[in-house]
Formats: C-alpha cells, structure tokens, sequence
C-alpha cells in the first residue's frame, strides 16, 4: 500500500512523524479517511479518536480534542489543541471528568459556564470514545 508523510503536533509535542500508509479522523463534517494522493483537504477537527495506520500495518490510536487537518499531495498534517496517545488517557479520571461536566450543567444558568460545560462534556465523551477503540484493537 502507497504511504504518505504525517504530522500530528498538539500545542506541547509532536506525537507522531512519519511515513503511514492511512489516516482516520473526526471532521465537522463527520469522520475523513485519508490514503496516498488523496485530493488536498483543511478540515476542523472535532473531540475524537483519530487512528494512524502505519506501512507495516500497526495502527496507533490518539485523541484529538480538536484542531486542523490538513491534506497536501505527499503530507498530512494535524495540529491539535490537545493530542494524548490512547493508551495514556487515565479512564477513571475522564469518568470523573464527565460527571462533573454533567453536574456543571445542572447547575448553571450563565451561559459562558454552560458553554464551558459543554466543552468539557465533549471532550469526556471524546476521550471516553477513545479509549474504547483503543481496547478492542488492542
């Protein structure tokens, strides 16, 4: 299978460079599959599980808690807010996580702090998603 050179850096790190031969996101438009010579692309990026295929058919799991993706003929680029391998996502405090997120939404009223929950919310939800397809391919 024909690869592609790929970037995925969030504000901290880069977490990934390197050649893959396969690239699955979570778009604001739904989720993108990306493959060599794909047609050049920008896209945002939504709280999600995007997994990397490499050339020799590893496949790395990484939440994305939002950013760009962007195609060009010979490299994908991915600059995250935030960017945590799978397996280094803790479930019990992401579990925590949304439950105060959920409690936060009970209790509001100002629409900034109901905002705020609902971002927190997404991201628990994301990371929670994350992990899931992180276990059943491991």
């Amino acid at each position: 299978m024909a690869t592609f050179q790929c970037r995925v850096v969030s504000a901290r790190e880069e977490l990934y460079s390197g050649d893959v031969s396969m690239l699955i996101a979570t778009g604001s438009e739904g989720e993108v599959g990306v493959l060599s010579g794909h047609t050049p692309l920008i896209t945002l990026l939504k709280p999600g599980a995007m997994r990397v295929q490499t050339p020799d058919g590893q496949e790395e799991v990484i939440y994305v808690s939002g950013g760009v993706l962007e195609v060009q003929p010979n490299m994908v680029t991915v600059l995250a807010d935030t960017a945590v391998r799978a397996h280094n996502l803790d479930e019990s405090k992401i579990i925590q996580a949304r439950k105060n997120a959920e409690q936060a939404l009970v209790n509001q009223s100002d629409t900034v702090q109901v905002n705020a929950a609902l971002a927190s919310l997404a991201e628990s939800v994301g990371q929670l998603q994350t992990i899931r397809k992180y276990k059943n391919r491991a």
